[in-house]
């Protein structure tokens, strides 16, 4: 079983910049589908941004498109999301998630929570105005 420890979270000013980390626990995670999901208080896990297991293809919410970055080390079985120009509106927990998609999988199951099977215990992201 595939355990996920993210890091990299914080308290920020407005407009700027965090980098997130997630690490995985088994060189398996190389062979998944990383995304990032983030839930603000009263409020539902949103999708952020996900990558396929290669790297081959990203996929972004349109409220962080142009703002965030996914990317992958896999020999370090880690995952990142680089996020600038931070909103106040960006806060909130956000957690890594990785799953196994087929080759058929397209851009709508990336998005999708219940496609990842290992989710991490989530770092808070506080951006102030």
């Amino acid at each position: 079983q595939v355990q996920l420890v993210e890091s990299g979270g914080g308290l920020v000013q407005a407009g700027g910049s965090l980098r997130l980390s997630c690490a995985a626990s088994e060189r398996s995670f190389s062979r998944y589908a990383m995304g990032w999901f983030r839930q603000a208080p009263a409020k539902e896990r949103e999708f952020v941004a996900a990558m396929r297991w290669d790297g081959s293809s990203t996929y972004y919410a349109d409220s962080v498109k142009g703002r965030f970055t996914i990317s992958r080390d896999n020999a370090k079985n880690t995952v990142y999301l680089r996020m600038t120009s931070l909103k106040p509106e960006d806060a909130a927990v956000y957690y890594c998630a990785g799953g196994a998609m087929s080759p058929f999988d397209g851009s709508n199951s990336y998005r999708m929570r219940t496609k990842y099977a290992y989710w991490g215990q989530g770092t808070q992201v506080t951006v102030s105005s």
